[in-house]
């Protein structure tokens, strides 16, 4: 198989990135832009040893599940990479990615329910991050998502899946920069103010925190008067902060934050209890889906377990600890985060909860040194997944049950199955949460029960 061989091939099922995968003399071509049951032509890009990758040059015979996206940029911009394939069936192939990892990664014979779908499945995207740049001639702003493998950004005036104020902010940016002396950031030469835009909008109250990530180590004026601009133009913006970000990387957000107008946080309802987010705080981008989760668990808990004492790793700013709080005897709250670990201190404390203790440290050092036994451990860890000491430890520390929260199919089926066979644990049930609409990603939720023995 050749680069810009041409092939007629059948869509058989979705990789766990998205893609349509195919066969053609026993080569697995992974196919963009395709649906399982699509009959296409289609173009070789990338020839490897084992496998290779595609693109369509033409539909042949659309799947059935196939429609038209609803978003014009759905196949220039890369973020929704499932978009044109109907949303029940998303859910479908989601759950299969899900079931084709346990099994194949984590040696599980388990049956995946359906996910949860999205309560929102258009504007559920609550916080946005554009990369800016600016043209070379016309010296135009631009934001927007970057092309799929590489960093050209794509312009974007309107995205769908995000509320419309975001638009109408990010516009505003980009018209009014060049007003106030802002300029784009130049990857290549890491000149220019202006690196990224970053907004979190609250579902709750609809008020929105921007946040100006600049090429700098601290503030400057044009910078604050643009800031005071944007604060002044928005009713809903409820405050400008400054991300000082002077390094050579593609980490968005720095630890040095600043704000220059307005309040540095917004606020969300989750389950009768008020969170405060900062922009620099994890907390989850769809949160009505989020709030399923979090009843999911809260539920689980309360229906299995009688005043329990709970662990709660990971945590950021203990979302999941302050949620199910008053269906436990104790949380324990543990994160490395520190600015995490001081707002979660005032949620805490704004929410009136007297059962949650924190400890700002690193999970597996916590671990080590921790000599209770907790009912219940809540594990919800980067993508990444967690390091077999952690799991370990996690094991050592609890006599009841596990529940794993994890964004990533892949590293879950790999924990679970360390668990499984070196620690003894039955994993009783995994169930999927469509956090991300329209992309391959897909959340779960593990109960895995802990063997005595550990």
């Amino acid at each position: 198989m050749q680069v810009n061989e041409e092939l007629t091939v059948k869509i058989e099922k979705l990789s766990n990135l998205g893609y349509g995968i195919a066969k053609h003399d026993g080569m697995v071509i992974f196919v963009e832009n395709s649906c399982p049951g699509d009959t296409v032509k289609i173009k070789i890009s990338k020839a490897n040893k084992n496998y290779s990758n595609a693109k369509v040059i033409e539909i042949i015979e659309p799947s059935p599940h196939r429609i038209e996206p609803f978003c014009a940029m759905q196949k220039v911009c890369g973020a929704c990479q499932l978009q044109f394939i109907d949303y029940d069936y998303q859910l479908e192939l989601k759950r299969q990615i899900v079931e084709d990892a346990m099994r194949t990664i984590g040696n599980l014979d388990l049956e995946i329910k359906k996910p949860v779908p999205s309560p929102e499945q258009k504007e559920y995207r609550h916080k946005i991050q554009y990369p800016i740049s600016q043209t070379k001639v016309s010296k135009r702003m631009l934001a927007g998502y970057y092309k799929p493998g590489t960093h050209e950004i794509v312009n974007i005036k309107h995205c769908p899946i995000q509320p419309k104020i975001c638009d109408n902010i990010i516009d505003f940016i980009r018209d009014k920069s060049q007003e106030f002396g802002i300029t784009g950031y130049n990857e290549k030469k890491h000149s220019g103010d202006l690196r990224h835009v970053v907004i979190r909008i609250s579902a709750t109250n609809d008020k929105c925190l921007v946040t100006l990530v600049v090429n700098a180590t601290k503030s400057f004026e044009k910078l604050k008067n643009f800031a005071q601009c944007i604060f002044d133009n928005f009713k809903e913006v409820i405050g400008v902060c400054a991300n000082y970000n002077s390094k050579r990387t593609n980490v968005i957000l720095s630890s040095k934050t600043e704000c220059l107008c307005g309040k540095d946080f917004v606020k969300e309802r989750i389950l009768e209890k008020t969170f405060k987010i900062g922009p620099n705080t994890f907390f989850q981008v769809n949160p009505k889906s989020a709030e399923n989760i979090f009843k999911y668990v809260k539920e689980h808990i309360k229906n299995n377990f009688e005043n329990p004492l709970l662990l709660d790793a990971y945590a950021g700013v203990t979302s999941f600890g302050i949620c199910v709080a008053d269906v436990c005897k104790k949380v324990v709250s543990v994160e490395e985060n520190k600015d995490s670990v001081v707002l979660a201190s005032e949620i805490i404390k704004n929410n009136d909860i007297k059962n949650i203790e924190i400890h700002n440290m690193d999970a597996a050092k916590y671990f080590q040194k921790e000599k209770r036994k907790f009912d219940v451990v809540i594990l919800d860890p980067p993508r990444k997944g967690c390091t077999k000491e952690s799991l370990d430890e996690a094991a050592r520390l609890c006599k009841g049950q596990i529940i794993y929260v994890s964004c990533n199919p892949a590293t879950l089926a790999r924990d679970l199955k360390y668990l499984t066979t070196e620690k003894g644990c039955i994993v009783n049930s995994v169930q999927p949460f469509d956090m991300f609409c329209h992309t391959y990603h897909i959340e779960n939720v593990a109960i895995i029960s802990v063997s005595s023995q550990n």
